[in-house]
């Protein structure tokens, strides 16, 4: 948590010409709400809704409609992209100039935030345009042989899931998908899911830190470690992880951990980041090809050819409203709002919740389902009927609607989706 001061002062020194002009007075409110709240503990200050509607005002959104998809992308608090305009703005009155002489080398600093924020080295982090980007690098980027086995679960993230069936058509590797019930019984359940699978062919372990499905928490610390007694790569998914919940890299201990920045941190859409280790970057290829000079760097993974400095270095805005706020805080919030939807439909007819309550299990991603309701159907009647947005999940083990609120989400939207869902239960869905 920063105090008023320092927070001030670490927005005045990401500027790059001028300082930044804000659109609304939302910094001031964060900062006064935070004031008024030193003394109360995160679970105290998630029920605090003045707190909380200080929070929201920093937001320009649209409330006529519900949106508990913000694990799909989120929108950017109003700060973030004022910053974000203003370097795009920057970046057309010269690009040859203010984009790659001026702006472009703030990435440094966007960098070093960043690193300080996971626990990490800077030269072992990658600035991304997301997580697909990110985790391909690594996939893509491994010397595998025919027959090398890689271990995975059937939830991991589609698009990851298919860059390994790429590898497989390819390279000719195996691919080895592990099931979990959801929730899963336990984090050493899942622990010990991993352990009982691997195979003398296992090369790398590639799990979710926190499922896009069901929002599952894996124990990726305890799993890395155990891999690397065996002399198994670990490739960890953070996509949904990363300014979630409280850790750092110190808790986790993988090989590679990429993430979007565009969901929880709320940065600029089309942002990410790639950790490796710093005694595996030389051996990892790029994604897309970097000079011989640059195996051992860590940029050679930020090789993409042009590309607009200003999407990543709004990333230092987000970092800061973040930090106002206090990942504490923040991860409370998202549970209190889950719970609050989740209490009200446990136990009510057909209800199947495939999230669990323990916060060491799930934070603010959770998944519910209605037995004898197709998921497209109910998240279409929940669309046309409240303009309430949902994502449907078909996964067998975890059947149902993803629910994501974020910060700026309102205790009324909440209660709006519970009440549509009680509607359904009660009444089933219109003819």
């Amino acid at each position: 948590m920063i105090n008023r001061r320092d927070f001030l002062n670490s927005m005045a020194g990401t500027a790059m010409i001028a300082p930044p002009v804000f659109a609304n007075d939302g910094l001031e409110r964060i900062l006064a709400a935070s004031e008024k709240v030193v003394d109360k503990t995160p679970q105290e200050v998630a029920q605090d809704e003045s707190f909380w509607f200080a929070v929201q005002q920093a937001f320009m959104v649209d409330r006529s409609i519900v949106n508990l998809n913000n694990g799909g992308v989120c929108p950017n608090p109003q700060v973030v992209h004022d910053a974000l305009v203003r370097y795009l703005t920057m970046e057309n009155m010269n690009p040859v100039h203010y984009m790659w002489a001026v702006l472009e080398p703030q990435v440094e600093s966007v960098r070093t935030q960043l690193a300080r924020m996971f626990g990490c080295d800077r030269e072992e982090l990658a600035i991304t345009r997301n997580a697909s980007e990110a985790l391909e690098n690594a996939q893509f980027g491994l010397d595998l042989e025919r027959g090398d086995e890689v271990l995975t679960t059937d939830q991991d993230y589609g698009r990851m899931l298919t860059t390994w069936d790429q590898r497989v058509r390819r390279d000719g590797i195996t691919v080895k998908m592990v099931s979990f019930p959801t929730p899963a019984p336990s984090l050493e359940y899942l622990r010990d899911l991993f352990e009982q699978a691997i195979t003398p062919r296992t090369k790398v372990i590639h799990m979710c830190h926190i499922t896009n499905l069901s929002g599952q928490i894996f124990p990726v610390g305890d799993v890395s470690r155990m891999a690397r007694e065996r002399g198994i790569t670990t490739i960890v998914d953070g996509a949904h992880a990363f300014a979630h919940f409280p850790f750092t890299y110190q808790d986790l201990e993988c090989d590679f951990y990429g993430c979007s920045l565009h969901k929880w941190l709320m940065a600029p859409r089309g942002t990410g980041f790639l950790f490796v280790r710093k005694d595996k970057i030389e051996s990892t290829w790029p994604l897309m090809a970097a000079r011989e000079a640059q195996n051992n760097n860590i940029r050679k993974f930020e090789e993409i050819g042009t590309h607009p400095a200003s999407t990543h270095n709004a990333i230092a805005e987000a970092i800061t409203f973040h930090q106002g706020i206090g990942i504490d805080r923040k991860f409370a919030r998202l549970t209190y709002l889950r719970d609050r939807w989740m209490r009200r439909l446990e136990g009510q007819p057909g209800v199947v919740l495939h999230t669990s309550f323990d916060p060491s299990m799930a934070g603010g991603l959770a998944n519910v389902g209605i037995e004898g309701i197709a998921p497209g159907d109910l998240r279409n009647h929940l669309w046309d009927k409240h303009r309430i947005f949902v994502v449907a999940i078909g996964h067998p083990d975890c059947t149902g609607l993803r629910i994501t609120p974020n910060v700026y989400t309102t205790l009324d939207e909440v209660d709006r989706f519970a009440e549509a869902m009680e509607d359904v239960i009660e009444n089933g869905l219109p003819g």
